[in-house]
């Protein structure tokens, strides 16, 4: 009972963190060591809830999450006992109704998680055939296919085998060379370092709890946090300004559709890209790095420490 307990107090205070890191300041000086930390938390969450279920509903085994899941199995597959007997007494219901809720919590994020990546397939492998048919290259942006559509819109559509970057030709008639060319540069960067990848666990979870406002609210702060990061990244060969200029044209030209698994240069709401251009024209000073460091060591420490909850046994 005492890992339950535990486990307990660690996803409630999870949710805690989420709440402050959502609302603290830093995370926009140093947006890698955010996201980062954002996973941790989502990750240790989960674990610890399922864990703490777990923990409770298997008491009786005195194994802790993961040894009593185990011996349960062992005993449910060997005929030693089956479910009904667990569920004799008030006790022995409230164990049982522990046990699947944590299976059921189980399955809700594992369907979130796979579901998402088979949409997310199945659409990218249909918009890059439609690329094909109506995308061409252009002389004056390389690394780029360009589609004929009035509204200005950039975006890019990571993929294992295939990656692409597609620019409208709206956007070419509102975008000059270098603020272009820094657009370009912060798609790549998407492409490059996988962010897709990056938001996956939190497009899951708004898939598998659609009607919880509070994990759309965060999904929205992690993907603002990954254009943050691939603004940085584009800072490195091309001006900010000119980048920030390119996202407030962007703004100017009006919302452009923006196929499904695709990441834009622009798809947030507007005081999210004003948040943006300000950073990019007055940003404040980088995340120090010993702060980063700490803050990483507390992801990887919390980690480890739900791991090692799910297997004690008192």
């Amino acid at each position: 009972m005492v890992s339950a307990a535990l486990l307990s107090l660690v996803a409630v205070g999870c949710l805690v963190a989420m709440g402050l890191l959502h609302r603290a300041k830093w995370p926009s000086r140093g947006p890698y060591t955010a996201v980062i930390t954002w996973q941790a938390l989502g990750l240790a969450w989960g674990v610890s809830t399922i864990g703490a279920l777990l923990a409770f509903g298997l008491s009786s085994y005195q194994q802790g999450a993961a040894g009593g899941l185990l011996a349960l199995a062992t005993d449910i597959v060997t005929g030693r006992i089956v479910v009904a007997e667990l569920a004799q007494g008030v006790e022995g219901v409230l164990h049982l109704v522990a046990v699947l809720l944590a299976v059921v919590l189980t399955l809700v994020l594992f369907y979130g998680l796979v579901s998402s990546f088979v949409q997310v397939v199945r659409v990218r492998r249909r918009h890059h055939d439609l690329l094909e048919l109506v995308a061409r290259d252009h002389p004056d942006v390389p690394g780029a296919r360009v589609i004929e559509h009035p509204a200005a819109a950039a975006y890019c559509l990571p993929g294992v085998l295939r990656s692409q970057v597609v620019i409208s030709e709206g956007a070419l008639a509102v975008l000059d060379n270098r603020e272009l060319a820094a657009v370009l540069a912060h798609e790549h960067a998407h492409l490059r370092e996988r962010h897709d990848l990056v938001l996956l666990p939190f497009s899951s979870l708004k898939r598998a709890f659609p009607r919880v406002r509070l994990v759309r609210t965060y999904y929205e702060t992690v993907a603002l946090l990954i254009e943050m990061c691939a603004d940085d990244q584009a800072r490195r060969t091309s001006s900010p300004r000119e980048l920030a200029m390119a996202l407030l044209r962007f703004g100017a030209a009006g919302p452009a559709p923006v196929p499904a698994g695709a990441m834009a240069a622009v798809q947030d709401a507007e005081p999210e890209v004003m948040r943006r251009v300000n950073r990019l024209l007055r940003p404040d000073a980088e995340l120090p790095y010993h702060a980063g460091a700490v803050i990483m060591g507390a992801s990887a420490f919390l980690l480890a420490s739900v791991t090692c909850l799910w297997h004690i046994t008192i």
